[in-house]
C-alpha cells in the first residue's frame, strides 16, 4: 500500500478485526478503480479512512454532529450511522484531506445519496465486498462488482435495504434517495 503510514495510524483507533476490514476496503476500493479509471490514491486515501472514527465514543460523535451543524435528522437514527460523517470531518481537520471527493465518499460510505461520484460508489461497495466480509449472497455481489459498477451497486444498496427492513430497522432517507437515483438514471 502506497499510505501504509495512514494505515499505520489506524490502528490505535480500532480493533484489530476492523483494521484488517480497512485494509480489505482500501484494497478493494484501489482495484476496482484500476478497473474502472478512478483515482487509485483518492481511493486508498478514503478507503483507509472511511472507518476512521467507528469506534469513537457515542457522546463525542453526537457533540461532533451538533457543533458542526450536520444534518440533524442523523441524531434522530442509531448511531452506527454517524461514523461516517463526523469521519469525514476528522478527515478534513486531523489528517488534513482536502479534496472533496475524498470526504464525501467517507461521508456517505453508510448511506449513499442521490448522485453519487465514482469515487463513493467504489468506497461504498468496498466497504460491503471486501475480503474479510462473509454474509448470505456476498458472492453475488462480488461478481456483479467485477462486471459492472453500477449494478453492483444497485445490488449493494438493494441487499442493505432490505437488510434493514428485514430486521425493522429504519432507514435513513439518503438511502432510498440512492436507490431510487440508480434505478431512474439506469432506467434513461
Amino acid at each position: 500500500m502506497k499510505f501504509d503510514n495512514l494505515l499505520e495510524q489506524m490502528k490505535d483507533r480500532m480493533p484489530l478485526k476492523r483494521w484488517e476490514h480497512t485494509k480489505g476496503v482500501a484494497t478493494t476500493a484501489v482495484y476496482l478503480s484500476e478497473k474502472y479509471g478512478e483515482d487509485l490514491e483518492k481511493a486508498e486515501i478514503a478507503g483507509i479512512l472511511h472507518d476512521v472514527v467507528k469506534f469513537a465514543h457515542k457522546e463525542w460523535l453526537k457533540e461532533i454532529i451538533i457543533s458542526e451543524e450536520m444534518d440533524p435528522l442523523l441524531l434522530t437514527f442509531h448511531h452506527e450511522l454517524w461514523h461516517a460523517p463526523v469521519g469525514s470531518f476528522v478527515a478534513k481537520n486531523e489528517f488534513l484531506i482536502e479534496d472533496n471527493d475524498i470526504l464525501q465518499a467517507i461521508r456517505y460510505h453508510t448511506t449513499g445519496r442521490a448522485g453519487m461520484s465514482k469515487l463513493e460508489k467504489i468506497i461504498y461497495i468496498s466497504d460491503m465486498i471486501e475480503p474479510s466480509r462473509n454474509f448470505l449472497g456476498i458472492e453475488v455481489l462480488r461478481e456483479k462488482a467485477e462486471k459492472d459498477l453500477e449494478e453492483a451497486m444497485i445490488s449493494c444498496v438493494t441487499h442493505s435495504l432490505q437488510f434493514l427492513i428485514e430486521k425493522k430497522q429504519p432507514v435513513f432517507p439518503d438511502s432510498f434517495h440512492c436507490y431510487n437515483d440508480l434505478i431512474i438514471r439506469k432506467e434513461k
